[in-house]
This record gives structure tokens, sequence and C-alpha cells, in this order.
């Protein structure tokens, strides 16, 4: 093949994925997972019954298409979803892995992304970890955005710089003891051996936020032999989007992106706070220097309205991929969440009705129902002035680790519409 990108993932269809293994689990992540395509590109206001079209560009063997064209299933919402990939090797795993869920909703299709606009308008488009690999990552993200119907969006990943060091000095010396040229298994098994000697100094075997070359042969060589990859900073992101006619609505998640996260330093947190959004966000990943991707929701840039749902009394909170009940009986008052984010413990501050709160966060109840059973049944003295306090903080610890979103499935009286 003249691409070797195209070449490379015929050879090592990535990520590398076993169809049967549907049969025990769904693998969840971001993008496109459907509460957060809701909540951040539809505002939780996203008609149920109203036909959904997807892209996934660049699909490769089905991780993000699989996902969400079984939540959509399961939820019973007609939709189609267009699953587009170069290399009809990865195209082959994912369909197998359609085919052992029984999914009818997703369309195969062989191709490059740049042709995205041939194949109709898209009300999300879906384009994780392919931009970073294209010879012209704006021309790209251009062809996505001109794909889009009036008031969608796209979910995009790629590589952070600085969570991949010792990926680009690696692939370097690579290129010299397996060049290209070399047949791809002897350049694989070369790359095992280099990978096994790395001296204690060595970046990338410094780098504990890297594994994909210890998992899989695709795996290795997407990281370490890949012909054509780069990586981005914030601001690199940004102007990524702004080439393409798209604006920022959130990155994911949304508390690595705030500076205050990694410091508490009085004096440096108030010089952050007197910096604009972007240079904040910038300053974020300069201070925790271990983003490896950057995960980003995105909508036109002439579409000036907030796009993202916002927690009002008739919002319905919910909770991505947890148990509520379990979740609340972790919550003990007085004693903060503590997550990790790439090793680094985050202890976030949660007031003492974190714990009830989260165990009502069953789907249905709306913030203001919340509020109301929480009145009758824990404190009858709790006016908006004392539940707003509990729930702000905990609404925004639990969403900015993209824990709890905001839905539109609910009950009518959310004020679903199409868009």
């Amino acid at each position: 093949m003249a691409d070797p990108v195209q070449a490379q993932y015929q050879a090592y269809p990535y990520p590398a994925r076993d169809p049967a293994d549907e049969r025990r689990r769904l693998i969840t992540g971001s993008p496109s997972h459907l509460l957060e395509i809701d909540h951040y590109i539809y505002g939780a206001r996203r008609d149920p019954a109203w036909p959904f079209r997807v892209l996934f560009a660049g699909g490769g063997t089905g991780d993000g298409a699989i996902m969400l064209a079984q939540q959509l299933a399961d939820r019973g919402q007609p939709a189609e979803i267009v699953h587009l990939d170069l290399s009809a090797a990865s195209r082959r795993v994912a369909e197998a892995r359609a085919r052992v869920r029984g999914l009818a909703n997703i369309r195969f299709e062989t191709g490059s992304l740049l042709d995205a606009g041939t194949l109709g308008r898209f009300d999300y488009v879906d384009c994780c970890g392919v931009l970073h690999h294209l010879e012209d990552p704006e021309a790209g993200l251009r062809a996505l955005a001109g794909a889009l119907a009036p008031g969608g969006g796209v979910g995009i990943m790629v590589y952070g710089e600085l969570g991949r060091s010792g990926v680009y000095e690696t692939q370097d010396l690579l290129r010299r003891l397996a060049p290209p040229a070399r047949p791809a298994a002897e350049r694989v098994a070369l790359a095992r051996h280099l990978v096994r000697a790395l001296p204690e100094t060595n970046l990338l075997r410094r780098n504990p936020l890297l594994g994909d070359h210890l998992s899989s042969d695709a795996g290795l060589f997407d990281l370490l032999l890949h012909a054509r990859d780069r990586a981005y900073r914030v601001p690199g992101v940004l102007a990524l989007l702004a080439a393409a006619g798209l604006r920022l609505v959130s990155f994911i998640e949304p508390i690595r992106y705030r500076p205050e996260t990694w410091t508490s330093d009085p004096a440096v947190r108030r010089r952050l706070g007197e910096m604009d959004e972007p240079d904040r966000m910038a300053a974020a990943e300069l201070l925790s220097s271990a983003m490896k991707v950057h995960i980003a929701y995105a909508v036109a840039a002439d579409r000036r309205e907030d796009t993202q749902a916002r927690p009002t009394p008739s919002a319905i909170p919910v909770l991505r991929d947890l148990d509520p009940q379990a979740l609340a009986r972790t919550l003990k008052p007085g004693v903060p969440l503590t997550v990790r984010f790439d090793g680094q413990p985050l202890a976030l501050p949660l007031p003492a009705l974190a714990g009830p709160i989260v165990a009502r966060c069953d789907g249905r109840r709306t913030v203001a129902d919340i509020q109301n059973d929480l009145r009758e049944t824990v404190d009858r003295r709790l006016d908006d002035r004392a539940f707003q306090a509990a729930f702000a903080p905990t609404y925004a610890a639990l969403n900015g680790i993209n824990r709890m979103l905001i839905s539109g499935y609910g009950a009518e009286r959310t004020g679903i519409v199409g868009i």
C-alpha cells in the first residue's frame, strides 16, 4: 500500500480486540459516551425519538462505535452509525464485534475521513486517535466539521505532548535500528528486544503513563513504530479546532484543565485566577505535565449559545458508569473523595450531604426532586440556599472528574426538544 498508515492498520488492526469478548463486557470511554454527547453537545435537550446520525471517522476496530451503538440500542433510540476506516482488516474486527452483539444500527464503510462529506450530514462526529496520524490534521478536521448537520458537534482525541515523554525519542531510535523498509514483523521483534533492554535513565522506561507497547503487537506498533505521529499541547488543540471553524465546549475530564487542581499555593492561585481561560488551561497542562491525550467536545464556532447542560432545578443529574447507591456508601461526612489521575492522588472535599445527594441521582429525579426528598427525609430545614451549598460542590467535583452529567432521558418535564 502506498500509505504507510493504512498498511500499518491493515497488518495490525488497532486496538487489538477479540470479538468474542463482546459476550462478557462493553468497553466504555471518552469521547462519544452517549451521556457525554447529550450533556456537552445538546445540553440534555436532544429528543430521544429523533433519529440520530453519527459518524465514526477512523473508527478502527470499533470501540467507540460499538459503545455508542449499544447505548442507543439499549434506549431504543432510532439511529444510524457510520463506521468509516481506511483499514479493511480493522473494519472486519468491528463488524464481527457488532455481529456478536446483534447490533443492526451500524453501517460499515472503508474509506478516508477526508471524504466524509460524501456520506451525508451527521448530528455527531467522532474522531478518536486519528487526526494526529494525518498528513494534514487541519484539513481532516475541516472535512469532518463540514459533514456536521446544523446543531451538531464533534468529539475528538489527540495525543498530548507532555504525557508522551519518551515516545518520540524511542521512535527516532527505532527508525535507526529498524528502518521502515524492513519487514513489519522484524521491526516489532526488535522493538520488543529494545523495550526490555532500556536503561533506567531512558525516558520511555521512566514514563509510568504508557503501557500500550506492553499489551500487544498492535499496541507496540502504534506507539513506537508509527509512520506518522504528532502530539499537541492545549494551545495547539484550540488552534486545530479554530482552523476547522469549531470552538471548544469542554475538555475531558474538566478538572484536569483547571490549574488550581495542580497547585495549592495561594500566590500561584491568585495569579492563575487573573488569566484568561485558554491560558489557564495551558497552565494546567504545564503544571500536571502528565496529559498523554486531550479529549475534547466542540461545536461550530458560530453556534454562540451555551451547549453544555447545567444543573438547573429541572435538570436530571446522573452518574456515568457508576451505581449511585454504591458510590454514596463510600462518601463519608468530612472525608474527601480521593481520585487518581495518572498516578497523582487528588483529594476532593465534599459536603456532608454529598452521599445522600448521590444516592438520589437515579436517572429519574430532577435536582428539585432531590432537594424535596432530602427535605422530607433528612432535614426539614433544608431551604434553597442550604441545598445549593451542598449540591453545587458535589456536582462540581463529580462533573469535574466526568462522573456526574445531566441527562435528558428521565421525564417529559426536563423540556426535551429536538435541536
